[in-house]
């Protein structure tokens, strides 16, 4: 169940003895994928020692702490990419990129170093999707203000709050998800929040 307004969102508790661990977004992700690609089970809680979805949680400590009372039990959502005939999944963000054009899929607060969504939340059952077509000189100025999550509002950027969207661009543009490169030239994207899709420790 997604997390409801006001409701505490976790639970404490060491991580089984022989659960999988993982370091990056990307490793995250393809538990996923494998579950929806072949029907096998996911496991009870994957541990997270690592990557954007990590900081958003408070990448609070190392391994010992997974196995320790004081790490945390979240359930998280996760976003799928339909393109081309193909489906692909992402746990942190996906984004469109041509030149200055951007487009950006948030289910956690952290792209790279940037806060690019501040409002984001792992299950909440909702993307946080940001739509950007700016001159260069105001997308750098943008980029400098995300490291903190400063840069929104702002009237270059298109907000919204969606449990599903299709992207249609005029051009085609590179699609990554979790910082891997899904390919180029796609003009038209169906992404897709999947809630509950996986349980993290932390």
């Amino acid at each position: 169940m997604t997390i409801a307004k006001g409701r505490p969102w976790g639970t404490p508790g060491a991580m089984p003895r022989g659960a999988p661990t993982v370091d990056s977004d990307a490793a995250l992700a393809a538990f996923a994928r494998l579950g929806r690609t072949t029907g096998q089970p996911m496991p009870p809680a994957i541990g997270l020692l690592g990557g954007s979805l990590w900081r958003t949680l408070g990448g609070p400590g190392a391994r010992g702490r997974l196995e320790s009372p004081d790490a945390m039990w979240f359930p998280i959502d996760v976003g799928r990419i339909d393109v081309d005939g193909a489906s692909h999944w992402f746990v942190a963000h996906c984004v469109a990129r041509r030149g200055s054009r951007w487009s950006v899929a948030m289910n956690s607060d952290w792209w790279r170093g940037y806060q690019l969504g501040p409002k984001a939340h792992p299950n909440d059952g909702l993307l946080d999707v940001y739509d950007a077509d700016l001159p260069w000189p105001e997308l750098l100025k943008v980029r400098r203000r995300a490291r903190n999550g400063g840069h929104l509002p702002h009237p270059g950027v298109r907000e919204r709050r969606v449990p599903q969207l299709d992207w249609e661009f005029d051009r085609p543009r590179t699609l990554w998800a979790d910082g891997h490169r899904i390919g180029r030239k796609y003009k038209k994207v169906t992404l897709t929040i999947e809630p509950d899709a996986l349980t993290v420790v932390v």
